[in-house]
């Protein structure tokens, strides 16, 4: 049986707190407005134990946001049916709203950090082609299932409406004064989102989505 590695194990716990401190101090005040020196005065290590971990403020940008990355990998079930295609989505939205939110610094300052950083650019267009890929998907099982009319096109233009509205919700809830993030917010956007491909749906499909709107109106 190997031995663990006590040191390691310290390292690793501490990287993690730094993580979860920045992200913390990030969403609360801004990345922009954060320093090293006040995640490791929070943290109550001193600086230069900081940087053994981490080389700089970008570097601990980028291992943030790695885990925002893996936390928006989630996919839509391949659901059987189009009344489970229509709730799988519905969930799938939830998951994404709340990534978004929990790492919600990355889109505050978002030209700036896309600016500095071209890696950070890179990944994000990637995860905004996954998420593309598969509403895009999703609609054109609905239209083979015979439950939704829509051509290639509005499909690609749908996929694009979608992504926005889901990706910027819950920032314009901050906007407007909202409380930010909470299970309504989240359904809310949820059906903001539905609303835009309801157009498009028929039959079965149409009036379970009718159904669920209903459900969290009430």
């Amino acid at each position: 049986m190997k031995a663990i590695d006590g040191n390691a194990l310290r390292t690793q716990r501490t990287r993690r707190r730094v993580l979860e401190e920045a992200q913390r101090l990030f969403n609360e005040e801004g990345e922009a407005n954060v320093t090293p020196g006040a995640i490791a005065g929070s943290l109550g290590i001193s600086p230069g134990n900081l940087y053994y971990h981490f080389r700089n403020k970008d570097a601990i940008v980028e291992e943030l946001f790695r885990d925002f990355e893996a936390r928006m990998a989630v996919e839509p079930g391949a659901a059987s049916g189009a009344a489970g295609a229509i709730e799988d989505l519905w969930l799938y939205l939830h998951l994404m709203l709340e990534a978004i939110w929990d790492f919600r610094f990355l889109y505050r300052n978002m030209d700036d950090l896309l600016a500095r950083n071209r890696r950070l650019r890179e990944h994000f267009n990637r995860i905004a082609d996954r998420k593309l890929e598969a509403v895009a998907r999703l609609c054109e099982g609905l239209v083979r299932a015979r439950a939704m009319r829509a051509s290639p096109e509005e499909i690609r233009t749908l996929a694009r409406n979608v992504l926005v509205v889901a990706t910027y919700w819950l920032h314009f809830k901050a906007l407007r004064g909202g409380r930010g993030r909470d299970s309504a917010d989240l359904g809310q956007g949820a059906y903001q989102v539905m609303a835009l491909i309801a157009p498009y749906l028929v039959g079965e499909a149409r009036r379970h989505l009718d159904g669920l709107s209903r459900a969290y109106l009430e």
